[in-house]
């Protein structure tokens, strides 16, 4: 079963290539990987060059943001199952693949499969900042604040192809809409893997600013609202509470 993984960048010379040997070094033996740059003006382009050889797919081309990067990345995979790595992040170890595409394997009517991802601070792999500890999909799960970690989402091309991509016009929460499209309208079936999937570097655009932070959460409202669900009352402060247990 192949793996398409994807990973989009924009000006990112000083750690693309820390993503990209940590899917080079992924012991699966099927993986399709596709890197998507958005026409970096520095030397990004040059850095990835380096391992043409090694890389299934490499498009450099101006896009309108980081979610029609990833609808095109999509849209150029072959895999039976897409997941998508951001270039500031690595995966957390070398069977980190084979054990999801195991649950794929062992599991037919799964959909997706998701874990959970830790935060580092700039360069030090091991000094975890932040714990993002999710839990098995159920009743209210969205309602209660939880979501999947996006970097530890992988998903079979197939939903993409029926329910569409992401919604390129959000800048901030655009998986969190597909992630509710996907499993709370549309109940395709979630598996909940119990490890840790991706070190994810701090920094990252969602949380970059207050006004970052506040058009996510606008962002997260309008997703409801465009899947024609009711906003729950208590969905930020939910949230707020599990952001604050992921920093102890």
């Amino acid at each position: 079963m192949k793996v398409s993984i994807i990973t989009v960048v924009y000006n990112n010379e000083r750690y693309i290539d820390q993503a990209i040997e940590s899917v080079l070094s992924q012991d699966y033996p099927d993986i399709e990987y596709i890197v998507k740059d958005g026409g970096s003006k520095d030397k990004t382009m040059e850095v990835v060059n380096r391992y043409k050889g090694r890389i299934a797919r490499i498009s450099s081309e101006r896009d309108k943001g980081i979610y029609d990067a990833m609808n095109r990345g999509i849209e150029m995979a072959t895999g039976e199952v897409v997941g998508i790595l951001n270039s500031d992040d690595i995966y957390y170890d070398s069977h980190t693949i084979s054990n999801i595409m195991q649950v794929f394997k062992e599991h037919s009517d799964v959909d997706a499969v998701y874990g959970n991802i830790v935060y580092f601070r700039e360069n030090d792999f091991d000094k975890v900042v932040r714990t993002w500890r999710t839990k098995p999909y159920g009743r209210n799960f969205f309602e209660s604040g939880e979501v999947p970690p996006h970097p530890g989402l992988f998903v079979r091309k197939a939903v993409y192809d029926k329910i569409g991509t992401y919604y390129p016009d959000f800048k901030i929460s655009s998986d969190y809409e597909f992630m509710l499209r996907a499993f709370r309208v549309h109940h395709y079936k979630p598996y909940f893997l119990d490890n840790t999937i991706v070190k994810m570097r701090m920094g990252g655009e969602s949380t970059r600013s207050i006004k970052n932070i506040m058009r996510g959460n606008r962002e997260i409202m309008q997703a409801w609202k465009m899947n024609k669900l009711p906003v729950p009352a208590l969905l930020y402060a939910y949230r707020l509470v599990k952001k604050l247990k992921q920093l102890v």
